[in-house]
């Protein structure tokens, strides 16, 4: 009995102009599919954020009235007018005060209650979340109740002054503490949101190095400032500067906080009006000064891009080098 075998030879690779579109539809997606994947964000930032910068820059250079037809083109009389207008000086004043009272200890606390939420709290998970509910909360209805507890008359804030034999405070017509009002409000509105974005970092840390400091005899609080501190400066930094566009942009809790019949001027004396409520008054009613306010819109953007590298300089000054670079926690 004879077994036949087949003796035929494979079939060789195909080597034929089908292989070769495949390989080149291969090389082209590796390449080009990237971009095709982030075009979209930067489709819309060019329809919604680029072409508004441009137009709002062109609007500056015009004596641009909402309520008219005719828009003459006067070139940087409108930034000139606005350097020597006291106005706007006063709305400065008062943005990048409401902004360090509030920033600093905004931050402070942030990084305070983001170390107290990693440790191991029973509950923690529900604790976490109730920092965020500040942030959740409608912004007028936390100024309605903001407005009520720093009220003149009836607040509770003056009452329990009042039981220290402190006398009433003018919330409202004071200049420094609208500052402080208006500061308690965004700091609590924001302050859990922060703290939830460094326990996020806090997280990611490697136990390893907790662990190496505590053979080297470092507490807990040296744990913290020489290991803690350090690993989180590149989320610190992003925490600072997205609090620094927000806090030079305040516009709603200053607006909400003050009642009257023109409430965008932040108050009787524009002691809490800020430079965004400054820019309202002037581009809509009651000016309907487009290019003035516009102006005012382009150089509140170039403050926030001054403000937020003076912050990244300072920052990297105080870093320092990172713990893992370094072999041991010294005491």
């Amino acid at each position: 009995m004879t077994v036949q075998l087949d003796a035929r030879p494979p079939a060789p690779p195909a080597t034929g102009p089908r292989r070769r579109s495949t390989g080149r539809l291969s090389r082209l997606d590796t390449r080009y599919s990237p971009y095709l994947y982030i075009a979209p964000f930067f489709l819309l930032f060019a329809v919604f954020g680029a072409y508004p910068l441009v137009y709002t820059f062109w609007v500056s250079l015009h004596d641009w009235d909402l309520l008219g037809t005719d828009h003459p083109f006067v070139g940087a009389e409108n930034y000139t007018r606005l350097l020597a207008d006291a106005d706007f000086w006063h709305a400065l004043v008062n943005t990048m005060g409401i902004f360090v009272i509030s920033t600093v200890p905004q931050l402070l606390a942030a990084l305070w209650l983001a170390n107290l939420l990693n440790r191991g709290l029973r509950g923690r998970t529900g604790w976490r979340m109730a920092v965020l509910v500040p942030n959740v909360t409608s912004t007028a209805a936390v100024a309605i109740v903001f407005g009520v507890l720093f009220g003149r008359e009836f607040g509770m804030i003056n009452w329990m002054l009042d039981l220290v034999g402190v006398d009433a405070i003018e919330w409202k017509s004071n200049r420094l503490a609208s500052w402080v009002a208006i500061s308690t409000m965004v700091d609590w509105r924001w302050t859990g949101y922060n703290a939830l974005i460094l326990l996020a970092a806090m997280q990611a840390i490697p136990r390893d190095l907790y662990e190496a400091a505590a053979i080297d005899g470092a507490g807990r609080a040296r744990q913290f400032w020489s290991v803690t501190v350090p690993m989180l400066k590149p989320t610190i930094l992003f925490c600072t500067i997205i609090a620094t566009i927000g806090g030079l942009q305040l516009f709603t809790e200053p607006r909400m906080f003050n009642s009257g019949t023109n409430p965008i001027r932040g108050g009787p004396l524009r002691e809490s009006q800020t430079l965004t409520m400054y820019m309202f008054e002037n581009a809509f009613a009651p000016h309907y000064n487009f290019g003035y306010g516009s102006a005012v819109a382009w150089l509140l953007f170039a403050l926030i891009a001054v403000v937020a590298a003076v912050n990244v300089l300072v920052l990297r000054r105080l870093g320092g080098s990172r713990p893992g670079a370094r072999k041991g926690v010294t005491r």
